[in-house]
C-alpha cells in the first residue's frame, strides 16, 4: 500500500461523517445501518507488541449500542494494492486491539471482548483477488488439524464495484470520494465539488477537509497532473478550477486520445498473448492473468516471445505462478 494513499485515507476518516456514509451506503446490513451513528468515537489505533515494536496504526472507531456503552469497533483498513496475506495481517490487527482493550478494561461488563468490524477500503486499479478468510490462506489438514485452523474475516469494499451510475444518486460522503477517485472529466469534477459545497453549507469543516484531499488528489494522479495552490475550502477550489476549466478540458481530451490509442495497442499484445498461451499450456491461472493484465506492454511483448519455444507456464512466468 502506498503511504501516500494510506495517509490521505486516513485523513478523511478521521471524521465520523465519514465512517458514517462508509457504513450507510456500502454495508448491506441493517442492523449496523440502525445504529446512533452520533455516538460514533475514535479510538487509539496505536498498538504496541509484546516486544515494544510498533506494529499498527489503523482507523478504530467504537459506536454505542442499544443506549449502552457497549462498544461496536470498526477496525479500517485502507488499501491500493492486493495484498495476498491481508487476511492473515486483519487478524494480527483484531489481536493487538483486543489485547490493548483488555489492558485498558475496556472490555464488556461480563468480561468477554467487544464485537469488531473488520473493513478493507480498496481502490486499486487491479481486481481484487486475496482471499477475505485467513482459513483459506492454509492448506487442506486430514483429521483432527484441519478443525483447529483459524478463522478471521474481512469485510471488502471494493470502488471497483460501484460504476459511476450507480453512485450519482447517493448523497453520501463516500459515494463522491469514489467518484473522484476513478477517472472522470473535468466537467463532472467541477460538478461534484459544487454539490459537495451544497451538502456542506453548515460544515465548514468538511468543506475545509475535503477541498485538501481533492487538491492533492488532482495532483497526485496522473489523468489530471494539475498544479495547485493551497486551498481551505469547496468554493475557493471549485473558483479556481472554473478559470482554467476549459485549458484543463482540452489537455484532458488530447491525453485521453493518446492513452487510448496507446492503451488499445496494449490491450491487443495482451490478448494475443493470451490466446497463445491458452493454446500451447491450457487453462490460464487468476494469477498469470493478473500479471499480465498488471504488467507494461514491453513485458508482454517479453513473454510473448518467450512463450513460443517454451514448454510450460514455469518457463515463461518462473515457478512460483501455480
Amino acid at each position: 500500500m502506498s503511504h501516500e494513499h494510506d495517509s490521505s485515507y486516513k485523513y478523511l476518516f478521521s471524521a465520523p461523517e465519514m465512517v458514517r456514509d462508509l457504513i450507510m451506503g456500502f454495508v448491506p446490513d441493517e442492523w449496523l445501518r440502525r445504529l446512533d451513528y452520533a455516538t460514533l468515537e475514535r479510538v487509539d489505533g496505536s498498538y504496541i507488541t509484546e516486544d515494544f515494536r510498533g506494529r499498527a496504526d489503523d482507523i478504530v472507531w467504537r459506536i454505542k449500542v442499544g443506549g449502552e456503552w457497549v462498544y461496536l469497533y470498526l477496525l479500517i483498513e485502507f488499501q491500493s494494492t492486493v495484498d495476498k496475506y491481508m487476511a492473515l495481517r486483519m487478524m494480527v490487527y483484531q489481536g493487538l486491539l483486543y489485547q490493548d482493550l483488555i489492558k485498558q478494561g475496556m472490555v464488556l461488563s461480563d468480561g468477554r471482548l467487544p464485537p469488531v468490524l473488520p473493513m478493507v477500503l480498496y481502490n486499486g486499479s487491479q481486481r481484487w483477488t486475496a482471499v477475505r478468510d485467513v482459513f483459506d490462506l492454509i492448506p487442506p489438514v486430514p483429521g483432527l488439524v484441519e478443525q483447529f485452523k483459524p478463522r478471521v474475516k474481512y469485510l471488502l469494499v471494493d470502488e471497483n464495484d460501484y460504476a459511476d451510475g450507480e453512485l450519482t444518486p447517493l448523497k453520501n460522503l463516500v459515494a463522491a470520494v469514489f467518484r473522484f477517485e476513478h477517472p472522470v472529466d473535468p466537467k463532472t469534477i467541477h460538478t461534484l465539488i459544487a454539490l459537495l459545497e451544497e451538502w456542506l453549507v453548515d460544515r465548514p469543516d468538511l468543506r475545509r477537509m475535503l477541498a485538501r484531499w481533492l487538491r492533492a488528489t488532482l495532483m497526485r494522479k496522473p489523468e489530471y497532473r494539475i498544479l495547485l495552490p493551497e486551498v481551505d475550502d469547496l468554493q475557493e477550489l471549485r473558483i479556481m478550477l472554473s478559470e482554467r476549466l476549459e485549458e484543463w478540458a482540452r489537455r484532458y481530451r488530447a491525453e485521453g486520445e493518446a492513452r487510448g490509442e496507446a492503451i488499445g495497442e496494449a490491450r491487443g499484445e495482451a490478448l494475443a498473448l493470451q490466446k497463445l498461451l491458452t493454446r500451447r499450456f491450457g487453462e490460464i491461472t487468476p494469477e498469470i492473468l493478473a500479471r499480465i493484465a498488471s504488467a507494461s506492454r514491453e513485458q508482454v511483448e517479453t513473454w510473448f516471445d518467450q512463450a513460443i519455444d517454451a514448454g510450460g507456464y514455469d518457463e515463461v512466468f518462473g515457478p512460483t505462478t501455480h
